[in-house]
């Protein structure tokens, strides 16, 4: 633990240096994520995050997710809402389901161990990325995102399997009628989506000025796996690079990173799931496995195809 502290510590600094010794590159870089995030991220997830929070304070979740719950309850062993969530980030993309996740725990209507297992597939990108983005747009085929959006659901699904007998020790007391009684206030719904989606908005601007400062260690790299190193740390942005190679192993990279999610995603969802102190290397070694799952069926469609 020493070690990494003052690795990260040399890095931060080192950071810190180049910055300084060429700010407009940085700014420019730091402009590009947050353009990233005003047009690709905020409209898509600030609504999804208001709208659920609401119908949560209202308790109409058990009456929405009925038609998916004995099916999530019996095959994943959780809440019966876990149907639901699953539903709702597939629709809305990241961080959205790790975020109802969270809200739902601290509401005191899951347990802990339904949360740390719903986040092995309730953690998901949209079809508005997937199929939009990277699909029509970056790999110029809207066939192509149809199957990493198929692939990535299907991930999701055989993921929660892997961690179905996962459990966690309890941190707190079992919630109190007066605890599950507390509403927030339609003011605190705004103010609570509003500081999530910034969370998430500077850590995509932070993680695009780390990529630009690794680019002359990029430069040394086989051409074929760097968008994959760079998606490694920011998704889209291996996306984006992985898309300028050939078509199949184009796809392949994007459906791991698109599953995987990228340091970035990880550290959004992880915000957002700070109140179940989940570990991070848990979380990180479940969208691992969701991200090698995904790359593996979509080889296996762009074979049989």
């Amino acid at each position: 633990m020493k070690k990494i502290k003052i690795f990260l510590t040399f890095a931060i600094f080192l950071l810190i240096i180049l910055i300084a010794i060429e700010p407009k590159r940085y700014i420019t870089s730091a402009l590009d994520g947050i353009s990233a995030w005003t047009f690709n991220v905020l409209p898509c997830i600030f609504p999804f995050m208001v709208l659920n929070r609401i119908l949560i304070e209202l308790g109409q979740m058990d009456r929405l997710s009925k038609f998916l719950s004995k099916p999530f309850q019996k095959i994943y062993g959780t809440s019966p809402k876990a149907g639901y969530v699953f539903f709702m980030s597939i629709l809305a993309g990241y961080p959205v389901g790790s975020k109802m996740t969270a809200d739902l725990y601290e509401k005191g209507q899951i347990d802990l161990t339904s949360a740390y297992r719903m986040s092995s597939f309730c953690s998901n990108s949209g079809p508005m990325f997937i199929i939009g983005t990277v699909g029509t747009l970056l790999l110029k085929n809207a066939t192509l995102g149809v199957i990493l959006f198929i692939s990535h659901i299907l991930s999701a699904l055989l993921n929660g399997l892997i961690f179905r007998f996962i459990h966690a020790k309890e941190k707190r007391q079992t919630p109190s009628s007066a605890y599950q009684s507390e509403t927030s206030s339609f003011g605190d719904i705004i103010l609570s989506s509003v500081q999530s989606v910034l969370c998430v908005g500077g850590i995509i601007c932070l993680f695009f000025i780390i990529i630009e400062s690794l680019s002359p260690v990029f430069s040394l790299l086989p051409p074929a796996v760097v968008p994959l190193f760079e998606g490694l740390i920011e998704m889209t942005r291996g996306c984006i690079d992985a898309s300028l190679l050939s078509t199949d192993w184009a796809t392949i990279i994007c459906s791991f990173l698109i599953s995987f999610g990228g340091f970035s995603t990880i550290l959004q969802s992880m915000a957002m799931l700070k109140k179940l102190k989940m570990p991070i290397w848990l979380f990180s070694v479940q969208k691992l496995t969701q991200g090698i799952i995904s790359a593996f069926i979509t080889a296996i469609i762009l074979l049989i195809i």
